[in-house]
């Protein structure tokens, strides 16, 4: 049976939706057989998990994103992809199918004028900004200045990734990779991002430098690390290729493409987008050490100015950290930012992303550091559940005409939506 089951799960990543589809459909059965258990929702959750619609690490697709939070008892689960809303409907057709509730959205990077001399959450890139919507319901678009919105930001980032293939691969030959052929086949949907190009780059040297020392002396040399370093690093593809990406896509690489107001879209009009499809402006922070999330009140005060309603967060790299100097920092910035966030009524997203290699599926809710800051996760996670649910039962959501005209104030609007999110599918 163990077998069976590794090779039903081996199918939900198929880039073939009919066969993703068929292999949830023979889990089910085995479960509604009695011959899979499936274990009762714990206080967990993942809101923030990469498809390979965009870059997942271990290759997951939504319907596997959503099929493994049943299995490991999240109480529910969320899709963030990049720049695209490609795996939203299966997303949420595979919650209702396992009894989960799910959230799904879309991340993208954003220009701030107010902080253009800052750096904010994107490093060594002032101005620049990871910024999301969530509470996404379908991932068809109606409305036709927002569809051509989506459109924009799908066509970018292939501009962006083919400029920096031809300037890494005139940099790395002979290891260089053919868009067409070696990358685009990489995600099912023909939305790679940076993570997949170093993906493709490390498997494209294996091809080019088959024996192990070559290899290394190849990397050593276009990386600038010593031969033994890169030599160690062969078999560990999370570091490997972050090194590969720091040291030729990230500032100072030869890939590497300075920000400026035309490459990426506007926060306020991802905002404007947000609105239009009925999702939830939600902006994301790292750790609290950049200039521009030093003054995190004046952010804050400026992203609810442009109609940003939500705050992503990833736990994990904010307490989960070797040197004790720097996690008790990170551990009080985070502490700090949740209470803000409270303050604001701000509902909080969080998760892993597991857009690396070797990220966690789910955070350690029992981790002493983040004993003070789970039950304000949880809800902000029901209230993103329950506009979500409202939505997908033809209800007004978070930040309709019909929310506003019926809550006094965002704090009652909150504990609305977070009863609604902890009723879902009960």
């Amino acid at each position: 049976m163990e077998k069976a089951v590794a090779e039903l799960q081996s199918r939900l990543d198929s880039f073939d939706r009919a066969e993703r589809d068929e292999a949830l459909a023979d889990l089910l059965a085995l479960v509604r057989r009695g011959q899979l258990a499936l274990p009762p929702a714990q206080p967990r959750v993942n809101l923030h998990a990469h498809s390979f619609f965009s870059y997942n690490a271990l290759g997951y697709s939504p319907t596997h994103i959503v099929w493994r939070a049943r299995q490991e008892g999240l109480r529910a689960v969320g899709l963030v992809d990049f720049d695209v809303f490609d795996g939203v409907d299966e997303f949420h057709r595979a919650g209702d199918l396992l009894g989960i509730p799910t959230v799904a959205g879309m991340e993208t990077r954003a220009y701030i004028p107010e902080f253009a001399a800052r750096e904010i959450n994107s490093p060594g890139e002032p101005g620049i900004a990871y910024h999301m919507v969530m509470g996404v319901a379908q991932s068809a678009i109606g409305d036709p200045w927002a569809r051509e919105f989506a459109a924009m930001l799908r066509q970018s980032a292939r501009r962006r990734n083919e400029s920096v293939v031809e300037r890494v691969n005139a940099y790395l030959d002979p290891v260089a990779l053919d868009y067409q052929e070696d990358v685009l086949p990489l995600s099912p949907s023909a939305t790679p991002t940076e993570r997949h190009l170093c993906a493709a780059y490390q498997r494209k040297a294996e091809a080019v430098f088959a024996d192990g020392e070559a290899r290394a002396r190849f990397w050593s040399d276009r990386l600038g690390a010593p031969k033994e370093k890169v030599a160690a690093l062969l078999d560990d593809s999370r570091e490997l290729q972050a090194l590969i990406r720091a040291k030729t896509m990230k500032q100072g690489g030869v890939g590497y493409q300075k920000p400026a107001p035309e490459t990426f879209p506007l926060m306020s009009d991802v905002n404007r987008f947000a609105l239009t499809i009925g999702g939830i402006p939600t902006a994301t922070w790292l750790d609290g050490t950049s200039p521009g999330e030093t003054d995190i009140e004046e952010l804050l005060d400026m992203l609810q100015r442009a109609e940003t309603a939500a705050l992503n967060i990833i736990p994990d790299r904010n307490w989960n950290i070797r040197d004790p100097k720097t996690r008790e920092v990170k551990v009080r910035n985070l502490r700090r930012i949740v209470e803000l966030a409270g303050s604001r009524h701000m509902p909080l997203c969080i998760g892993t992303e597991m857009n690396a290699p070797g990220l966690k599926f789910v955070d350690d809710f029992g981790a002493p550091e983040l004993a003070p800051v789970v039950e304000p996760f949880l809800r902000g996670a029901a209230v993103l559940v329950g506009h979500t649910a409202a939505v997908l039962a033809g209800e007004g959501g978070y930040l309709s005409a019909w929310a506003r005209a019926r809550f006094r104030s965002v704090a009652e609007k909150n504990a609305y939506f977070a009863r609604r999110g902890e009723s879902w599918r009960q």
